[in-house]
């Protein structure tokens, strides 16, 4: 019983980890959308996108257009159709399904929110690459962090082997930063939309996540969360209250 309240404590406190985290992001967030907001990154953006600019060419183009519809609304609505079916054909997680489902839509209503709110004008407007409406912050960015993320959390919580979450944390990691790059490269986003859609990604992300295992712990854990924190670190807070003065 002993090492089942310092599991569930030590789970507990990565819990609340995450919850740190993502209020880092959020501030991170907010910093990018009121130097957005002020004009600040004209500069930056502009420097980035010449960059891509160097690259540009027929090959190029093809091959950022493909990597771009990974990220799609289309696409990924057909993947998470996919993920939905083995999550509750296979696996058999209710949980996990809610979730994901929870993660994904949310995280799409989310950007179009953030999109109205912010109301920014796009460098380039093109149908063809899913480039209309607001630009602020970018949807493909936020979505396929969103998604890609989910998945390779799938992949690491359901205990693959160990070279199979390698390489799907190597290649979902770097088709996530792919396909914001593809973005910027078709003139679809300036750089600081991809930054902002990858930091409110995390952030519903990362909450979606701490959701979904506290769910998990309370229907499988003998050991109540406050309990199992509190015998944690009841050691830690005795020494200190000995120990410092203030305490006392």
């Amino acid at each position: 019983m002993e090492k089942n309240e310092k599991l569930a404590g030590l789970a507990f406190l990565l819990l609340l980890g995450g919850l740190g985290l993502a209020a880092l992001f959020i501030v991170l967030f907010a910093e990018l959308a009121e130097e957005v907001m002020e004009k600040e990154l004209g500069q930056f953006d502009s420097s980035i996108i010449d960059s891509f600019g160097a690259i540009a060419g027929g090959t190029m183009d093809n091959v950022m257009f493909i990597i771009t519809e990974m990220g799609s609304a289309w696409f990924l609505t057909v993947l998470s159709i996919l993920i939905l079916i083995v999550l509750g054909v296979k696996m058999k997680d209710k949980w996990g399904m809610l979730f994901f489902a929870i993660a994904v839509g949310g995280g799409s209503l989310l950007t179009l929110l953030l999109k109205n709110v912010y109301g920014r004008q796009r460098p380039s407007i093109n149908a063809e690459i899913d480039a209309v409406g607001y630009s602020f912050p970018s949807g493909h960015s936020m979505g396929s962090l969103i998604f890609y993320g989910f998945v390779i959390y799938l992949v690491v919580r359901t205990h693959q082997r160990r070279w199979i979450q390698w390489l799907t944390v190597t290649l979902l990691g770097m088709l996530i930063l792919l396909i914001g790059s593809s973005r910027i490269y078709l003139g679809a986003h300036f750089p600081s939309d991809v930054l902002a859609g990858y930091a409110a990604g995390l952030i519903w992300l990362i909450l979606s996540l701490i959701a979904l295992e506290w769910i998990q712990w309370h229907s499988r854990s003998p050991v109540p969360p406050v309990q199992a924190l509190r015998k944690l670190l009841g050691p830690l807070y005795r020494t200190v209250r000995t120990k410092i003065p203030f305490f006392r």
